[in-house]
């Protein structure tokens, strides 16, 4: 995330690069990994190798990173050879298998990284797809990303990690940054229908509407008054479980009344 003493590589700037060289901030960010002998940590995204380097002097197990710059690659295998538990893959962070690496390594993984804001959404959603092989993920992303990820329903205070300024970067990105820890649980709060990430990308979709609004074509208005929610409400008031036992109403394959797809708007 940071250029070693005596080093540098160009930036990509398709690659949304904005390296991490405040030493404060990455030694904060180290002992909050703390990574342990028998931990599996993967980092997305070295860059130069600041934080890499301190996780690698930390101790712990393997250490596999993750990096798509060509040039990265190669001043990596340069300044980090002497390390033996460093592994590096060249390959693009959304193409690779968590799950097979997982597999290899004899457990889950501990996930590290400073993602890129261009791709940070579906690297998300790539991560989520893996969720079985990951133990906890510590990321940095945009301050207002942090905020959404960790909101409770109709609450306007949100939980955060670490604050960073943008002068704590090379080039200085146009955002505040946040570092957030997040632990994977060994099994969700519940059944997750296949319909739920559907739900929810449709009811979020046009936040100001209403939830009937926001699902018309999709959930009819008896499907959402027969789990108990207020069709009239923001989607934003509801919790998690609420649009899984909307999904789950989609399960059966029941197709919407037409006379709820022809309401007038709310």
């Amino acid at each position: 995330m940071s250029t070693p003493t005596g080093t540098s590589a160009p930036r990509r700037k398709r690659f949304g690069q904005h390296f991490l060289h405040d030493p404060t901030v990455l030694e904060n960010i180290a002992a909050a990994i703390g990574p342990q002998s028998s931990d599996r940590v993967v980092e997305i995204g070295p860059g130069r190798g600041a934080l890499t380097r301190l996780l690698l002097e930390a101790g712990g197990g393997a250490l596999d990173a993750i990096e798509i710059d060509r040039d990265l690659v190669a001043l990596l295998r340069t300044e980090l050879h002497e390390y033996p538990r460093f592994v590096l893959h060249e390959v693009d962070a959304l193409k690779f298998d968590f799950t097979r690496l997982a597999n290899e390594r004899g457990g889950r993984l501990r996930v590290v990284g400073n993602l890129p804001y261009n791709i940070s959404t579906p690297l998300l959603f790539h991560l989520l797809d893996h969720a079985a092989a990951i133990e906890d993920l510590h990321i940095m992303l945009q301050r207002e990303v942090i905020a959404r990820m960790a909101a409770q329903p109709d609450e306007d205070d949100y939980g955060r990690l670490t604050i960073i300024g943008p002068g704590a970067f090379k080039p200085p990105p146009r955002v505040w940054s946040a570092v957030a820890r997040l632990t994977v649980r060994p099994e969700p709060l519940f059944a997750v229908s296949p319909h739920f990430a559907k739900v929810v990308a449709s009811a979020f979709s046009h936040r100001r509407k209403t939830l009937r609004n926001s699902l018309r074509g999709l959930v009819s208005l008896e499907q959402i008054e027969s789990c108990g929610l207020d069709p009239g409400a923001r989607p934003e008031t509801f919790a998690p479980q609420a649009f899984n036992d909307l999904a789950r109403t989609l399960d059966s394959g029941t197709p919407v009344p037409d006379s709820d797809t022809s309401a007038s708007n709310a």
